[in-house]
């Protein structure tokens, strides 16, 4: 990473705000993230960390506000060009193609980021690649149907690789896993990190935000009320208020 890729953020969010109807989702959010950055979200249900990453992904678009990507405004872009930049997004309930293999599966997100084609045997080797990274290469042939919960979190996360991000949004892939599970997918999420991959985790496991995070963000009914360190955003008497209930 060059110092002056270190002086530009990859993402900036931009006095988001977003509405539905009289409801105020986001309320005037901006942030910006590093290349390279392992960014941790946090927030009580509600407060607006689904609608900040569906709007960062373009599920959402935005009224007002700007998301900058690697320079660009990405505001008017559709999901699939959004894709194409290099943001990608695993989603917390698994929603495989059922009825294909786990290497189909990646296939297919190999193919929706694809600018120009591929032939087969690029996207059989750029697939297995992407299974033997996860742990799962031995599932290559096998159907979800057929797999774990923490395997099927860990291909939700294969499938998002297979668009080669630059920012990959994790929205709570360790959620109903055990100790040891959760785990797992977190040294995977390090791991993919360790590549500079830059890396937003939404998470309502803490211990697993504070191991992950260089910086911690929390939202509560859509606005920031904290940003730092783990250790000081933990330590912020609004968000043991809002988040721990305390």
């Amino acid at each position: 990473m060059t110092a002056s890729e270190t002086r530009v953020p990859l993402l900036q969010i931009v006095s988001l705000t977003k509405r539905f109807g009289g409801f105020t989702a986001l309320d005037n959010v901006s942030v910006d993230i590093s290349p390279g950055e392992r960014f941790g979200l946090i927030g009580p249900n509600g407060s607006g960390k689904t609608t900040l990453i569906n709007c960062i992904s373009g599920a959402f678009r935005t009224e007002v506000g700007s998301v900058i990507f690697r320079e660009e405004d990405i505001s008017p872009l559709q999901p699939h060009m959004r894709t194409r930049r290099g943001i990608a997004r695993s989603f917390q309930i698994p929603r495989p193609f059922r009825s294909m293999t786990v290497a189909e599966n990646l296939m297919v997100a190999l193919d929706f980021a694809a600018d120009e084609h591929v032939s087969m045997t690029q996207r059989r080797d750029t697939t297995m690649s992407i299974l033997t990274r996860m742990g799962l290469a031995s599932k290559a042939d096998t159907l979800p149907t057929k797999l774990s919960q923490v395997e099927l979190r860990k291909m939700e996360l294969a499938r998002a690789m297979a668009t080669h991000p630059k920012l990959l949004i994790s929205d709570e892939a360790m959620a109903g896993l055990s100790s040891s599970e959760v785990d797992e997918v977190l040294d995977l999420l390090m791991s993919l990190a360790d590549h500079d991959i830059t890396i937003i985790m939404i998470e309502h496991i803490m211990q697993a935000v504070m191991r992950f995070s260089d910086r911690v963000m929390c939202l509560d009914a859509g606005r920031i009320i904290a940003i730092g360190t783990p250790s000081e955003v933990m330590a912020n008497q609004r968000v043991q208020e809002a988040y721990l209930g305390t």
